[in-house]
């Protein structure tokens, strides 16, 4: 084999590896808050993935509320579907396991689906025995209440649920329906 015949092949590895390790310019993206749109679209696919692990049903086929009541509020979840049997009882058996985890004071599956401390769970897992966790079975689905008599417990169910519904999108009301 000559010299050239060799050559030609090193040659174009050599200038393809130049012109693919060229960094190119991102084009200006002409919305000024471009970076916290990424950060926002990031965090929102990590709360869904974290989410889907953690409960053993998917986000896109199931709908989530966070309701604000008087004496607290609740955790609902169905199946978009209501023929999703298995959906349905993945929803059920997590809804249930939750509300025994929150009474004992374990707040670490939604730490985990949301990366962080959300708020009122510090003093949810302190004032634990005044919150009464209660689960019971929906249509399609399941509801985790959690009520109080006590003004600071229902205080901190209000500041997590509120939570809940800003960094899961539900679009669920912020306020109780009386002090609007």
């Amino acid at each position: 084999m000559n010299i050239l015949t060799r050559a030609i092949p090193a040659a174009f590895v050599v200038f393809g590896q130049l012109a693919f390790s060229q960094t190119v310019p991102a084009p200006e993206s002409p919305c000024p808050m471009h970076a916290s749109h990424l950060g926002a679209d990031a965090h929102r696919a990590m709360v869904e993935s974290h989410g889907d692990q953690a409960m053993g049903f998917p986000h896109d086929k199931t709908t989530h509320h966070f309701r604000l009541e008087e004496d607290g509020g609740a955790i609902e979840v169905t199946a978009n579907d209501p023929k999703d049997s298995a959906n349905i009882d993945a929803i059920r058996m997590h809804l249930a396991h939750i509300a025994e985890l929150f009474t004992h004071g374990d707040f670490s599956t939604p730490m985990f689906v949301h990366d962080s401390i959300p708020p009122g769970v510090t003093t949810m897992k302190l004032m634990k025995e005044k919150i009464h966790f209660a689960y019971r079975e929906v249509g399609a689905g399941g509801r985790v209440s959690l009520s109080s008599e006590d003004a600071v417990a229902r205080a901190a169910i209000h500041d997590f649920l509120r939570f809940q519904i800003t960094d899961h999108r539900t679009g669920d009301a912020m306020e109780l329906a009386g002090t609007r």
